[in-house]
């Protein structure tokens, strides 16, 4: 069973390793969204995987460090793009809540990322075979 627990963080950022032009390039700030997700087997004497404000006070001294501050200047934030962002949140939340099996952090409400604990570099993703596509075909042909 899965339990879903969401916070809120203000914060500013840029992203150094864009083109000067971009507009993420430059100082802006947005209102994060983290879910945290956790995953467990029902205790039936509690009727519950975990206490929500348990989930709560483990995310706090994170959160503390994310709110309200300028998120380049965090130590491994220093690209503080939403996929570093999610995998920082789960270095420092897994090791004290075992049962974390997701992060999501969404900058906008149209824009968020989800990290289950893989991290996937360019060269990780281009080992995995692709299915072979005839020339000329589609998912929609």
């Amino acid at each position: 069973m899965e339990l879903r627990k969401t916070f809120q963080f203000e914060a500013a950022h840029l992203l150094p390793h864009l083109p000067r032009s971009h507009k993420c390039r430059r100082l802006h700030g947005h209102s994060f969204s983290v879910e945290i997700t956790v995953t467990g087997e029902l205790d039936t004497q509690l009727g519950w995987v975990m206490d929500y404000a348990e989930i709560t006070s483990l995310f706090k001294p994170i959160w503390e460090k994310l709110d309200h501050r300028y998120l380049n200047e965090i130590v491994g934030l220093e690209n503080p793009t939403s996929e570093n962002i999610c995998i920082w949140i789960w270095r420092k939340l897994k090791p004290v809540l075992p049962a974390l099996t997701e992060v999501t952090v969404a900058e906008t409400c149209t824009a968020k990322c989800v990290y289950r604990g893989e991290l996937l570099t360019k060269a990780s993703v281009a080992a995995v075979k692709r299915p072979h596509r005839p020339r000329g075909h589609t998912e929609l042909s």
